[in-house]
């Protein structure tokens, strides 16, 4: 299996091959309810949760309507702290970028930091074309590499993975890319964490570069967050010589205080934690202590598009805490493959559109990837209304041509919706003949009338009914 997302099919196709595997469908099962209700209850424990959700989502937006403003100042306040800033329109200018600067170390070596944003742009890909190899370091990201395999969840990269295949991929693989797997091997989970940590620590040892994202950056100090789980991300970004981070520019947040509201609500509803384990916070660099050349990369890539669109750019107020995909009855079926994007589950069904555009057959197809039960934006802890968004990229496909029939039938309607008299004449003559109608639609619509009942058209139109009660009240008097 490929380690991108390129030539991956529509959203329908990836999704009818991911049903039929029923290893993949179970894994998911189980570990989505896992967290889910592991979730339900910590957030539980709040009392002040929606007044947090809604300071969440209130910063975000602020942040966005005046991003140009505190991104200016989050440059002059890394600038001031000993670091280097780079802007980068696009993944291609962000990955020159990134390259220069290792190859400028000399090493061939990197070490990276769980990081979504150099998986958009397909970093680690183009580093080793230019001969550079990036060592992912989080469990589950290991996990990814190792098996030559693609990420499927935001938060657990390897969800769709069981312990027996971690252990036989840690036994295959572990030995081609560094320290083998102990003897013995077994697919307990405490052996499984120990043989990646002793897999990891001679990298981290030896790593003269770190590459990183960024939960958050704070404005106001030029200060970079990263918060995990493992402890991983604490040794890349303190044990190398040069640290190079790829963050969003949506990523910033104004002040110290606007990162509180975050630090509580990110990790209830990624980890169901009240707190990472570990949250690390940088500023620039400082004499003997930590890397000594520190690099920030601030990654547009589609960003200032999606930030147009009055609708579309609630998507940026995205913390990736990945709850959504969590309670999302399609991706508990379908899988993060299925998505075609590093961005799976409801968000990336909105957020990956936007970002990449809706003119290729899988971009165009995401929109649709939802019952638009609502699941996702009721905890969503920056209130992002996923189906409004879902809605309204449908609109754009439709407009773009995406779906022919749907635009006609569209169109059909808002003709008879114009002609009143159409209209009723369309009514009385479904009333009379149906009797004839089919339980199940021909053509294309039978693929939606296969897991739906098609509503009984009663024995006559509401007009007709209203007119005759009118008259009989009218009678009546």
């Amino acid at each position: 299996m490929s380690g991108t997302y390129l030539g991956m099919p529509a959203f329908p196709e990836a999704a009818r091959q991911a049903l039929g595997d029923d290893t993949l469908r179970a894994n998911l099962r189980h570990a989505t309810h896992t967290i889910r209700d592991k979730r339900a209850r910590a957030v539980a424990e709040l009392d002040d949760w929606a007044e947090l959700r809604e300071a969440g989502k209130q910063i975000k937006d602020h942040t966005l309507q005046h991003l140009d403003t505190y991104l200016l100042q989050l440059e002059e306040a890394v600038t001031a702290a000993g670091g280097t800033v780079h802007w980068a329109a696009d993944a291609a200018q962000a990955n020159r970028i990134v390259t220069d600067l290792v190859k400028a170390t000399g090493e061939t070596e990197v070490v990276k930091v769980k990081s979504m944003a150099t998986q958009e742009i397909e970093l680690n890909e183009h580093l080793a074309a230019e001969g550079i190899t990036a060592y992912e370091t989080d469990l589950a990201e290991l996990i990814v590499q190792l098996g030559d395999d693609r990420p499927s969840h935001i938060l657990v990269p390897a969800i769709h993975r069981n312990r027996s295949e971690i252990r036989d991929i840690f036994r295959d693989q572990m030995g081609i890319w560094g320290r083998p797997a102990p003897e013995g091997l077994t697919d307990e989970p405490a052996e499984l964490a120990e043989a990646a940590r002793l897999h990891l620590r001679e990298k981290f040892l030896r790593a003269k570069v770190g590459i990183s994202g960024a939960n958050f950056m704070v404005a106001e100090t030029g200060t970079l967050v990263v918060v995990e789980s493992e402890g991983n991300g604490r040794m890349c970004l303190t044990l190398p010589d040069t640290l190079i981070s790829v963050v969003g520019i949506e990523k910033v947040v104004p002040t110290w205080r606007d990162l509180e509201v975050f630090l509580q609500t990110l990790p209830r509803s990624s980890t169901a934690e009240r707190m990472n384990p570990y949250t690390s916070m940088w500023t620039g660099t400082a004499d003997g202590d930590g890397p000594q050349n520190f690099h920030l990369v601030l990654l547009d890539n589609g960003r200032t598009d999606t930030l147009a669109d009055e609708v579309g750019r609630q998507a940026l107020r995205c913390i990736r805490c990945s709850a959504c995909l969590n309670v999302c009855p399609v991706y508990e079926r379908a899988g993060g493959h299925a998505y075609g994007s590093v961005y799976p589950g409801p968000i990336g069904a909105i957020l990956t559109p936007q970002l990449r555009g809706t003119t290729s057959e899988v971009d165009a197809s995401l929109p649709y990837a939802s019952s638009l039960c609502g699941a996702c934006y009721e905890v969503c802890p920056v209130a992002i209304d996923i189906p409004e968004v879902l809605v309204h990229l449908r609109e754009r496909v439709v407009d773009q041509g995406g779906h022919q029939l749907e635009r006609a039938a569209m169109s059909a309607a808002a003709w008879a919706f114009d002609h009143p008299a159409v209209l009723a004449a369309g009514q009385r003559m479904a009333s009379r003949t149906r009797r004839l109608h089919p339980s199940r639609l021909p053509g294309p619509g039978r693929a939606w009338s296969d897991s739906r009942d098609l509503p009984q058209v009663p024995d006559r139109p509401f007009r007709d009914w209203w007119q005759r009660q009118q008259g009989e009240k009218g009678d009546a008097q």
